[in-house]
């Protein structure tokens, strides 16, 4: 099998799960035997392009054509079976969509986001939810509100471009969903259920988990939309050490809040951003891993990371968060909340007196659900059922 897989890197100084799944995939898709074309571009490209180039990026989202030109040859070059999109923005365009079907060649997307509704992905704007684009012919609160890069006119590019790409995005021939709730916001979209599969991430297999360490982590972006002040006003709502350590990770705009916790409580330390090795070692100390997000959250890979290495969840009921931990399943690997500080302290204790008993579950939760070869096979089947349909297709129209 011979698959082109098609991404817009986001920047290196922008930390991105998406560019870190990605990789993984395609690792994945090696060594299990697939050719794997990858048609990469980054956005870390666009200081260094020529004064040409650049004239052409405001109209890149709507149609690139430097990409689909070179994406042309590939395919005619190599006749792939199927193009594997993820992230189209800024230089790829979801042009690459009719530019392989212009090839004969079905796409598969992978969504990792809300972007065909939202300009800026999330459906989170000010702190809170927001989803005011939503059956809109064009996203005017986004432009109102500068909703993508903090820019009028960059959001009425983005704006404009989901707009004219709404029939694009109704051509493609596959949907991965990362979870449930990103099924139901294609399905909301008006995409055929048919047309959409559930498949999430992967990430591989740490090993036998460590016995549980103590108290809570809390791993990722220091932003608003994941929930880090929802988590400390929470956590203040108990006596310090009561509930053990709270370590916190990673680095963003809400850095002082966590500094000044740590300087007023002794139960509270932030390790700052941490490597691949400096995860493990937080994972491995700590019993309940965190995931507080006030937003729709698609697939936070924190949580997977959690279960692989057999510690619980707890985490709010948003976006995919109730997927992850198997909220509706006889045995769940963790808990999930509202967001708001009240259910949350109250659900704090009830974790700790109860990680030990759901450690078993998180790892079997990852063993079943995200290991790379569970996840390996469900997308080689995924690959190959497109292929087919479109072949079924093709003879049918002769």
């Amino acid at each position: 099998m011979k698959i082109v897989v098609a991404h817009n890197r986001y920047r290196e100084a922008q930390p991105s799960g998406e560019n870190t799944i990605v990789d993984a995939e395609i690792a994945q898709l090696t060594a299990a035997g697939v050719e794997v074309l990858p048609f990469l571009r980054s956005s870390d490209e666009i200081p260094s392009m020529p004064r040409s180039a650049k004239a052409l990026l405001p109209i890149s989202p709507i149609y690139a054509p430097r990409a689909q030109r070179e994406l042309g040859r590939l395919l005619d070059e190599h006749r792939p079976d199927v193009l594997h999109l993820h992230n189209p923005y800024p230089l790829l365009s979801p042009w690459v969509v009719r530019t392989a079907h212009r090839y004969g060649v079905p796409v598969v997307q992978t969504v990792h986001n809300y972007r065909q509704v939202c300009s800026s992905g999330l459906y989170f704007r000010d702190g809170a939810i927001c989803q005011d684009c939503r059956g809109r012919a064009l996203g005017v609160p986004a432009i109102v509100h500068r909703c993508y890069r903090g820019s009028r006119a960059q959001s009425a590019l983005m704006a404009t471009t989901l707009a004219a790409h709404r029939g694009t995005w109704r051509s493609v021939d596959r949907f991965i969903a990362l979870t449930t709730s990103i099924a139901e916001h294609l399905r909301d979209y008006g995409i055929p259920e048919q047309r959409i599969v559930v498949k999430p991430n992967a990430i591989p297999d740490p090993g036998v988990p460590a016995p549980l360490g103590t108290g809570f982590l809390f791993l990722g972006r220091l932003s608003p939309e994941k929930g880090l002040d929802l988590l400390l006003e929470a956590w203040r709502r108990h006596p310090d050490g009561s509930l053990g350590p709270l370590r916190v990770a990673g680095d963003g705009e809400l850095r002082p809040l966590v500094e000044e916790a740590a300087a007023q409580r002794a139960d509270v330390t932030f390790l700052g951003p941490l490597d691949r090795d400096g995860v493990h070692a937080a994972l491995v100390a700590s019993a309940v891993v965190l995931a507080t997000s006030t937003w729709h959250d698609v697939l936070p890979t924190v949580i997977i990371e959690a279960l692989a290495a057999g510690r619980p969840v707890l985490g709010t009921a948003l976006g995919g968060i109730p997927f992850l931990v198997g909220a509706d399943t006889a045995e769940p690997a963790g808990w999930v909340v509202p967001p708001n500080p009240a259910a949350l302290a109250d659900a704090l204790p009830a974790a700790v007196a109860e990680a030990a008993s759901r450690a078993p579950a998180a790892r079997a939760r990852y063993e079943r659900t995200f290991h790379p070869d569970v996840v390996t096979r469900r997308l080689l089947d995924i690959y190959a059922d497109t292929a087919r349909t479109a072949e079924s297709d093709r003879r049918s129209a002769q």
